[in-house]
């Protein structure tokens, strides 16, 4: 059996507690439904325990507990603060951290109805995270780049939903070409979530309330966040929030636009993967990326 094949169970949790943090171990675990890359176990009502899987390295989660403590008291919204850290182990060859547990519901799995509301917590949020990075911050990976140097991702998107899902296919290409062709960021490299989606975010009583998995962390252009306000953000609030972020110029706006068509996409992409049964889909958020796309497209 493969790393990639283990199969992580509530007793295999609880025996590497017993291993490493036995004064953890009695307390209730519960399988939390979702993630990719890490699989996430509910321990007791306070913390969480978030476990390597398909992450080919342990790079992501050291990333996160490198920073997040550095980062976290001063975000105005709850994030996950690693607590414990989980060693390689002959029972379980990867990393696994355990993690304060961030309330509410995943955005894929609940809505924002308080869209004003929501609209200037994810604004006080993004202005006190884009603050200018030390030197020694994670560089872009991945993510991070300008949009012409994603042209590649973008187009892999696109032409692989199916075209009658996508709709007005010249209008998202035209809403790409304008943030390829926006001018860099120049400004410092700031602090940057990186791949802020409906999964990546928790919700309760119809605002945003949380902001989780922040293994995309990186220094750079605050672009790759700024493109939530049409992916996270229900019709209308897009305005909102840019007037109460408050320092987005507008080749910056540009750029945003373009990343959260392509992100539109890619959720798209998965939803589309899980309605046919492929590994990694996720049927949910379908629905999700096809509203956020339309609200690009609308740019509202």
């Amino acid at each position: 059996m493969t790393d990639t094949e283990i199969e992580i169970t509530a007793d295999l949790v609880r025996d590497l507690l017993r291993e490493q943090h036995p004064d953890l171990a009695g307390l209730a675990i519960r399988e939390v439904a979702g993630g990719w890359g890490n699989h996430m176990w509910r321990l007791g009502d306070e913390l969480a325990v978030r476990m390597q899987r398909m992450d080919p390295t342990p790079e992501l989660q050291l990333k996160e507990r490198r920073w997040l403590p550095v980062l976290a008291p001063r975000l105005p919204l709850p994030v996950p603060t690693p607590v414990r850290f989980g060693e390689p182990s002959e029972r379980f060859p990867k990393h696994w951290t355990v993690m304060t547990w961030v309330p509410g519901e995943p955005l894929d799995h609940g809505s924002i109805s308080r869209g004003a509301h929501a609209a200037g917590t994810l604004a006080s949020f993004l202005r006190a995270l884009h603050v200018e990075a030390p030197a020694e911050a994670p560089a872009s990976s991945d993510f991070g780049a300008h949009p012409k140097r994603c042209t590649g991702g973008f187009e892999q998107f696109l032409q692989a939903i199916d075209p009658d899902a996508v709709g007005d296919v010249r209008a998202v290409r035209a809403v790409w070409a304008d943030a390829v062709a926006a001018p860099e960021w120049e400004g410092p490299s700031v602090w940057v979530h990186g791949d802020l989606h409906p999964a990546n975010v928790v919700v309760s009583d119809g605002t945003l309330s949380g902001v989780i998995d922040f293994g995309a962390l990186f220094a750079g252009d605050p672009a790759w966040d700024l493109g939530a306000a049409w992916v996270l953000l229900p019709a209308g609030a897009a305005a909102r929030f840019f007037d109460a972020y408050g320092h987005a110029d507008e080749a910056t706006i540009r750029r945003a636009r373009g990343l959260a068509a392509m992100k539109s996409l890619f959720l798209m992409l998965m939803g589309q993967n899980g309605d046919r049964g492929l590994p990694g889909g996720k049927p949910n958020w379908g629905p999700a990326g096809r509203a956020a796309l339309d609200r690009v497209l609308k740019g509202v």
